[in-house]
């Protein structure tokens, strides 16, 4: 039968399945368990199956694919609008198809496995940089109770551990030996985040597509592998603009009336790619790539009148733009200057 549109909310343990025509029509609603939720769908004849894009609902699409289903995934922010009222289960459900049925719905693309995998990487490293600032911070913070003042970040360490070793500091017994642990807490992860490193710029190099992007200035085997990861395949953006606005790299607006009103950048797409992006960007505006910066070129132009991190921001909407380019043209990247310039 065609026109089947069967919602899921996903959870632990129960799955509240809600299945309805096209039109609207239910047909029935029901709560299975996890076990029983795979014999359930195998039984059913091929249909559109629709999940929130949460933990676990990547795994399920590609379930529902293998079984002869079409998947697909919609973001909690364009379902809650359609749940009625009491929030339960069977109402995110419904809500899931009631979203589904709409002609103007974006979907999620799923992600495949070796996508999941390399994000797995990534997150990994990511949580051990996290662990290791928190750690520098409480070694910080214990040496300021004592009176040696170190600035923020990793610089600092190196110094911060020539204190220690001196043991005329008047340092407590007790404070000096907490400190020590606390370095080699750092130590430890700073070694496990170098070997990640390797790890994804390994990762880099088997792929065509992340060798193609760190062709560009301020994209390396970090930033590539990241695009692979959680990046959707750039066919579905129309131009390069709407991968820029997904990515969440575009002032948010309060327009009405004909007037537009641009304020902050919206942070609404995906942090991970837009985050390093902007610091690419800003490897591009220090004192070592300044050099490279053509006069009278666009990005001249832009630090002549604007602050710095505006003008990274703005780079950043462009590396997105050339990326999208890049991959759906399959091209190394060029630089926009000397293209103009032949």
């Amino acid at each position: 039968m065609k026109g089947i549109i069967i919602g899921v909310d996903l959870a632990k343990s129960v799955f509240q399945v809600h299945r309805a025509l096209q039109t609207g029509e239910v047909q029935f609603r029901k709560k299975l368990t996890r076990q029983q939720f795979s014999a359930f769908m195998a039984n059913q004849e091929p249909c559109l199956v629709v999940f929130e894009a949460c933990c676990g609902a990547h795994y399920w699409a590609r379930e529902m694919e293998a079984l002869g289903h079409k998947s697909k995934l919609i973001a909690p922010q364009y379902v809650r609008p359609f749940v009625k009222r009491q929030k339960n289960d069977a109402a995110d459900a419904e809500a899931i198809v009631i979203a589904a049925r709409q002609p103007e719905m974006r979907f999620v693309p799923a992600k495949t496995v070796e996508q999941q995998s390399r994000a797995a990487v990534f997150r990994g490293r990511e949580r051990l940089v996290h662990q290791r600032t928190e750690d520098i911070n409480a070694l910080r913070a214990l040496l300021y109770e004592h009176g040696h003042v170190f600035p923020v970040g990793i610089r600092s360490l190196d110094r911060m551990a020539a204190l220690l070793e001196d043991e005329t500091t008047g340092l407590p017994i007790l404070i000096r030996e907490e400190c020590i642990e606390l370095l080699a807490q750092i130590a430890e992860k700073t070694a496990r985040i170098f070997e990640r490193n390797k790890k994804l710029s390994t990762l880099a190099s088997q792929s065509d597509q992340a060798r193609r992007l760190q062709t560009m200035p301020g994209v390396g085997p970090i930033t590539a592998t990241a695009v692979e990861a959680f990046g959707p395949d750039m066919s579905q953006f129309k131009t390069g603009r709407d991968f820029a606005a997904w990515l969440g790299l575009v002032p948010k607006q309060h327009s009405s009336g004909g007037k537009e009103r641009l304020g902050r950048m919206t942070k609404a797409g995906q942090a991970d790619i837009r985050r390093l992006l902007i610091i690419g960007a800003m490897s591009r505006l220090n004192w070592l790539g300044m050099r490279s910066i053509a006069e009278g070129s666009w990005l001249s132009r832009m630090l002549a009148r604007k602050p710095k991190m505006l003008v990274a921001i703005a780079l950043a909407n462009k590396m997105a733009r050339q990326i999208w380019a890049m991959l759906t043209k399959h091209e190394d990247y060029k630089d926009p200057e000397l293209a103009g310039a032949a």
